[in-house]
């Protein structure tokens, strides 16, 4: 395997605590001929292999909804310099028709998702792990917001995810990575500064090769 000219990011983060935003930001400055971004959502398994509670309903707070020998596959072909496709995953939605995406070798790899740590031989394959940080009071108000606006759910619904699936997931699963971390980056009002901060690291690798 090619590591060497090849530098792996690991972006992990609780549900709401503004992954999505801060790698739209790192993408506008860098494009993705620098830094190659994969979205963990695409790697789940199908519905019928996802986890249900007790109540029957499906879990996607969970890593063994997701396929990591997948996801290891992948990248390891992006980093021999492999191009990758594959179909978006779009959780069971009717009305959204999937995409094919394309992920191509870039001097910068990076997979983001919550469970980015969970998976082992996964977690050992990174050079430089990136975990973004949000109180629980800051996410949950950011996630009653998004789901009820966008998702169409009520807030009984979210607070029924958030107390069975999210948080007992996050304690278990993410939050016990965040001290292996190499840069944290705090999101409680903005993270304005960790996006230069980060900015600057990646600068700095890119500009190494």
């Amino acid at each position: 395997m090619q590591r060497s000219d090849t530098f792996l990011v690991g972006l992990a983060g609780g549900s709401a605590s503004g992954k999505t935003t801060f790698i739209k930001k790192l993408s506008e400055v860098f494009g993705q001929d620098k830094v190659c971004v994969i979205t963990q959502d695409n790697y789940y398994k199908g519905l019928s292999e996802q986890l249900r509670d007790e109540n029957g309903k499906v879990n996607f707070d969970h890593p063994t909804g997701i396929d990591f020998g997948r996801i290891k596959k992948d990248l390891r072909k992006l980093l021999k310099g492999d191009t990758v496709k594959l179909v978006e995953y779009t959780f069971n939605n009717p009305d959204i028709f999937p995409k094919e995406i394309t992920y191509k070798p870039a001097p910068i790899i990076l997979l983001e998702g919550l469970f980015v740590f969970a998976d082992k031989s996964l977690n050992k394959m990174y050079d430089y792990r990136l975990y973004i940080h949000a109180d629980d009071e800051v996410t949950l108000k950011r996630r009653l917001a998004r789901d009820t606006a966008e998702r169409g759910m009520t807030n009984d619904e979210v607070m029924y995810q958030w107390d069975n699936h999210v948080l007992p997931a996050y304690d278990e699963f993410l939050k016990p990575h965040k001290p292996e971390a190499d840069y944290i980056i705090n999101n409680n009002e903005n993270f304005d500064e960790c996006l230069q901060n980060v900015i600057a690291k990646f600068n700095e690798v890119i500009g190494e090769k």
